[in-house]
């Protein structure tokens, strides 16, 4: 009895001791969670792990909104009719947004890489070279193309002091950048108008200048977005943007460019990528002066693709813990799907960066003539 006695007051102690490892354990992984998730680095761009869902879709439609985004591709002639693309692009930022935003900062493009300066800095070093290709004074009214959460815009805004006035078809992406303006202080200089860039809202020749930082790319004809610009564009002003091409590497009779280039557009809600050639030719077509049409992707520039190499790690972790987050009924279901998509899509990026067959950044600087006497 005495060592039974003994025993169990060992045990006591044993499980005591127990407890307090767990408890231990318990606050460390707990205080983990907080680090990553609610105090991480992304946090500090606006969004928490914790808060991603749909955009404007109730959680319960994530999931069933992704299938439908999917099926897209699954019937091809539903891309190539151009009534659909709008609703189909709103689809996609509706489920993207919070992740990019989580995941990738405000400013949803690519950007060369730059000796000695970090990522941050390249892509405001690309953004601000917006200003300098348009010659923008202070006071000056710019139309930002496809603003997003207004990433650019704020950088340009801040660098030129000229009003700018973004477009996004996603109401809730309108929201998101609204309350970034206000947080960064240049909601005076900045304002978002929800709204489709093929039928947009501004008067004719209202604009001092305009750009666009890979976002046409959504458009089913660039010629009708092309058209837009010029029209709202004041007469003698510059157009500058940033396009997604295939380059003169690219075979379309080689299987392998035609699923990384289609990988893409799955990913990346496109209706069809255009060539290096054909957006010059549009934007001639269109009635614009083409003054300069270069790839900016192209050497002495650094990869631009290197960032989702790097990055494979952290796309790793952050689907754990967005499917935990998942599970545990925080995200949406669907969420974890919509991740995944992103992960392969980074892959053919990559691919498209690596075999130099694609790039995120060809350059057009356009000229609407004056008016003629």
């Amino acid at each position: 009895m005495g060592s039974v006695g003994g025993s169990g007051g060992s045990g006591t102690e044993a499980w005591a001791t127990w407890g307090m490892f767990l408890g231990a354990m318990g606050a460390m992984g707990a205080g983990a969670y907080y680090m990553l998730v609610m105090t991480g680095a992304a946090e500090r761009k606006g969004k928490r792990a914790v808060d991603l869902g749909g955009g404007s879709i109730t959680r319960e439609q994530v999931k069933s909104s992704y299938q439908k985004y999917a099926s897209f591709f699954e019937k091809p002639k539903q891309i190539e009719a151009k009534d659909n693309v709008p609703n189909f692009v709103d689809t996609f930022y509706n489920l993207v947004t919070d992740i990019y935003e989580w995941g990738w900062g405000q400013s949803f493009h690519f950007s060369p890489a730059v000796p000695g300066k970090s990522h941050k800095e390249s892509t405001r070093i690309h953004e601000e070279r917006v200003v300098d290709l348009l010659g923008l004074k202070p006071g000056e009214k710019v139309l930002d193309v496809g603003c997003g959460v207004g990433g650019p815009m704020r950088a340009i805004a801040a660098y030129s002091q000229a009003f700018v006035t973004g477009i996004t078809i996603n109401d809730y992406q309108v929201e998101r950048a609204r309350s970034h303006n206000k947080k960064a202080g240049l909601d005076r200089l900045c304002e978002v108008v929800c709204g489709n860039f093929l039928q947009m809202p501004f008067e004719d020749n209202s604009f001092d200048g305009a750009y666009s930082i890979e976002a046409t790319c959504h458009a089913p004809e660039l010629k009708d977005v092309y058209s837009e610009v010029f029209r709202v564009l004041k007469p003698g002003h510059l157009y500058v943007t940033y396009e997604w091409v295939t380059t003169p590497l690219f075979r379309a009779d080689n299987a392998e460019h035609v699923e990384c280039i289609h990988g893409i557009e799955h990913g990346d809600a496109l209706p069809g990528l255009r060539s290096y050639k054909q957006v010059g030719e549009i934007a001639k077509e269109v009635g614009f002066v083409v003054l300069e049409d270069r790839d900016l992707a192209l050497p002495p520039a650094k990869p631009w693709w290197t960032r989702l190499k790097m990055g494979r790690l952290a796309y790793y972790r952050n689907h754990l813990m967005i499917a935990l987050l998942s599970f545990l009924g925080i995200a949406p279901k669907g969420v974890v799907d919509v991740h995944e998509m992103l992960f392969k899509t980074a892959d053919h990026l990559t691919r498209g960066g690596e075999t130099g067959i694609f790039s995120p950044m060809h350059l057009l600087l356009l000229q609407k003539p004056e008016k003629s006497s």
